[in-house]
């Protein structure tokens, strides 16, 4: 069977490196998946859950926040600001944040600060599905 190496990384820290079957993740213009061998590829990434298929058959999963994929036949990385291991999300600091991205469109005085709080409230729902979707699995 063939694998690649997956590499997720984010400013603080690797949070995931080793070898895959297959990887799915949210690019830019929809879901991508990726075998071993795949053509070169070089995109961004939405925010959302990284899904990474072990070779003994396992899930591992990271939410990310955006960031840049690349592909090559034998590897992938992921590089995003923001990463979290799928079994460290917590809903009820998501759900906060969310709530505090909400008031924030709401109180918004500027364009600037609009699209800030658009943008927090978009990676905060992206969290919480992510989390969602690494409990259903487990």
């Amino acid at each position: 069977m063939r694998t690649l190496q997956v590499d997720v990384v984010s400013a603080e820290e690797s949070i995931f490196s080793g070898e895959a079957r297959f990887v799915a993740l949210p690019g830019e213009s929809g879901e991508l998946g990726i075998f071993p061998r795949h053509t070169p590829l070089i995109t961004r990434i939405r925010p959302g859950a990284v899904r990474i298929e072990l070779p003994d058959g396992k899930e591992e999963f990271v939410f990310v926040a955006g960031g840049v994929l690349e592909v090559q036949p034998d590897r992938v990385t992921v590089l995003s600001d923001t990463a979290i291991r799928g079994k460290d999300l917590d809903e009820a600091k998501a759900n906060d944040a969310r709530q505090a991205a909400e008031e924030a469109v709401k109180n918004a005085k500027s364009d600037i600060d609009l699209a800030k709080a658009q943008s927090e409230l978009h990676v905060m729902a992206a969290q919480i599905a992510a989390l969602r979707k690494f409990r259903q699995k487990r």
